[in-house]
């Protein structure tokens, strides 16, 4: 089972110039600025804005970004992603004053296999794993084998349920130890064969 990558690029601590108006410090406020700002620039790259969250640190707030793509997102991308959006932040803070109040660190990161999946993107990136959710008063556990735009498809020990969208609670990823030791031991076989190849 391939593996879900979880990378942080190096969080840029920065100290924005004073605020040229005054203003609270509310959060969801400042998360819909960010967001105006932070969106345009990880869709342009080709990738979704998974996540903004501004929470305060001490005397200073940390700005996690995540972000998600069909393919992944590996760190190569996350440090291309963190220094394209901190150098709109900056262009942005410049032409209208702070986004955030005082210092702030920026944290960008690919979303980790516990990220639930409420999105149909989410599951259509989880097809093949093993998924938990609630639907209705019940629990299921199921392999993805489909997610279309309205429903997605499970597999619950043979039998085929495809579920709206609407009637799901967020779906959590099952971690699969014996289908990595399967996977491990059909890369050796692969190798052994390989072997015995190079030796006729």
């Amino acid at each position: 089972m391939a593996q879900q990558r979880r990378r942080s690029a190096g969080g840029r601590e920065r100290t924005p110039a004073p605020r040229r108006t005054g203003g609270g410090t509310d959060l969801a406020a400042q998360r819909a600025r960010l967001r105006e700002v932070v969106d345009p620039v990880v869709t342009a790259a080709g990738y979704d804005l998974d996540g903004l969250v501004v929470s305060r640190v001490g005397r200073k707030h940390l700005v996690r970004i995540t972000v998600d793509g069909d393919e992944g997102v590996n760190l190569d991308t996350v440090a291309d992603l963190s220094r394209d959006i901190s150098a709109a932040l900056d262009e942005a803070e410049a032409a209208s004053g702070d986004l955030v109040a005082g210092e702030y660190e920026l944290e960008v990161s690919s979303p980790g296999i516990d990220r639930p999946l409420t999105l149909p993107r989410h599951w259509r990136r989880n097809i093949g794993r093993l998924v938990k959710v609630t639907v209705g008063e019940r629990s299921l556990v199921g392999r993805v084998t489909d997610a279309a735009d309205a429903a997605v498809t499970l597999d619950v020990d043979g039998t085929v349920h495809e579920l709206a969208y609407p009637d799901l609670g967020p779906g959590r990823v099952q971690i699969e130890f014996n289908r990595v030791a399967e996977a491990d031991l059909a890369e050796i076989d692969d190798d052994e064969e390989e072997e015995g190849d190079d030796e006729e």
